[in-house]
């Protein structure tokens, strides 16, 4: 017999749309709770009918979970909503700011029916001038840097995935998860916040740390300047495309490093790698930039 998955018997009410608010429910739904995902009446989730580079959204986010169709702009829409959340843990939703509670599903209104309730909002901005504003993944990478640490020099560059999007919908769950925590001793849920673009600061703080350190403005990742010698994409002379990193001094002797390709000749002659240095590194990178 299987052991039940750890939030086995959490009942998660998600009132999402897109990408961050249902990361967080898969999340859950994936550790085990009952997540019930409330679609709008009609046709379902926008997701679903998504196409081009958003044609997997509804697939990729809607594993583990169940579906109920509610119009939250009628009476009984909202009064089906109210019991929802009556009778779960947790409520996550990733609307506009103040949209749910403008219909009496914030937090407040919810938590005087039901004081256990675990209350996520996934926002676009935390606290701060900005936090009645939305936000999309873009809008973010670009104003905290990482689009800019991302594309070539002088031209920002949007990730290739929805990071923020993904990250802020897990930094929810992580938030929800010690709510639940915090309940197991104290009986009463609470309201929990996260926020596309503070997420993106945090995943770019190193890049402003290094700026506080050295007093240099980081450069983009594409600029090729790394803490090591050699942390980089090659390409072979037969066509394979390699990442050769060397984090840290090591010696490799009689190292005969050979194409995939049966027949083809080495990539590296032997001993090339002997007492390789980060700061030794000009002829390994003169013969591998010779590959190409």
């Amino acid at each position: 017999m299987s052991r039940p998955l750890p939030l086995a018997g959490i009942r998660v009410v998600e009132l999402s749309h897109m990408v961050m608010g249902p990361t967080c429910g898969l999340i859950l739904a994936d550790l085990g709770a009952e997540v019930v995902k409330v679609e709008p009446a009609g046709k379902g989730d926008p997701t679903r009918y998504l196409g081009s580079t958003g044609a997997g959204f509804f697939a990729a986010f809607s594993r583990n979970k169940k579906s109920v169709a509610i119009d939250l702009d009628t009476p009984e829409g909202l009064a089906q909503a109210r019991r929802l959340a009556e009778g779960a843990d947790v409520l996550l939703e990733n609307f506009r700011p103040g949209a749910l509670a403008a219909k009496g599903l914030g937090y407040e209104a919810l938590s005087r029916a039901n004081p256990r309730l675990v209350y996520c909002s996934l926002k676009g901005f935390l606290a701060g001038p900005y936090e009645k504003r939305t936000a999309l993944d873009e809008v973010v990478q670009m104003m905290s840097g990482l689009a800019w640490m991302t594309g070539p020099p002088g031209r920002p560059l949007r990730a290739g995935a929805p990071v923020n999007d993904m990250m802020g919908g897990m930094f929810g769950a992580i938030a929800i998860l010690a709510a639940l925590r915090e309940r197991d001793r104290t009986g009463q849920g609470q309201l929990v916040q996260t926020g596309l673009f503070e997420n993106c600061a945090w995943l770019v703080s190193t890049h402003m740390m290094q700026h506080a350190v050295t007093g240099e403005p980081p450069v983009p990742m594409s600029a090729g300047k790394r803490a090591w010698g050699v942390y980089d994409v090659f390409e072979s002379a037969d066509g394979v495309i390699v990442q050769l990193d060397a984090v840290k001094t090591v010696r490799i002797d009689n190292t005969n490093i050979t194409s995939r390709q049966p027949g083809r000749k080495s990539l590296m002659p032997t001993g090339l790698l002997k007492d390789l240095k980060p700061d030794d590194l000009a002829d390994l990178y003169a013969y591998l930039r010779s590959l190409k």
